[in-house]
């Protein structure tokens, strides 16, 4: 299974910042929209990722409260990117290596067509499962009767 299989069912919403967003204003965006990230473009280009793991280093640890700044300033920037064309089995093997949660998707230009977060693999996989189970299934309960020669 290739990850535009899976962008198909999940569908193009797409939620992005810059990194002159604010990163209150960001971490709005992603409160609303019930979203665990945002993808940071520049110039239409991906350069970085805000995650729910950015916005809790960006908490003082005395007030408890969101610092100031921009999510260029709270962003990670080391971030892996892949293609339509990578592969479920590929995507899940970077993400635990990198202990990503969300990795977004570009073509070859460069081009944000999506993010693949950890649950749309999960559920990508327990439905390709589950439909391979009701075949493998349907296979035995139709099993042909051996004949006597």
């Amino acid at each position: 299974m290739k990850v535009a299989d899976i962008l198909k069912v999940k569908g193009d919403g797409l939620f992005t910042a810059t990194p002159e967003t604010s990163l209150r204003d960001a971490i709005h965006l992603m409160t609303a929209n019930d979203i665990g990230s945002l993808v940071v473009l520049r110039d239409s280009h991906v350069c970085g990722m805000l995650s729910f793991r950015e916005v809790m280093n960006a908490i003082d640890v005395k007030s408890g409260s969101v610092r100031e700044g921009t999510v260029g300033q709270h962003m990670a920037t080391d971030i892996d990117v892949i293609s339509p064309e990578t592969d479920l089995n590929d995507i899940r093997r970077r993400m635990l290596e990198r202990h990503s949660r969300y990795v977004p998707v570009v073509d070859v230009s460069g081009e944000l067509l999506g993010v693949m977060s950890f649950y749309d693999i999960a559920k990508a996989v327990l439905d390709a499962q589950s439909f391979e189970n009701k075949l493998l299934k349907a296979y035995i309960r139709d099993w042909p009767a051996e004949t006597e020669e």
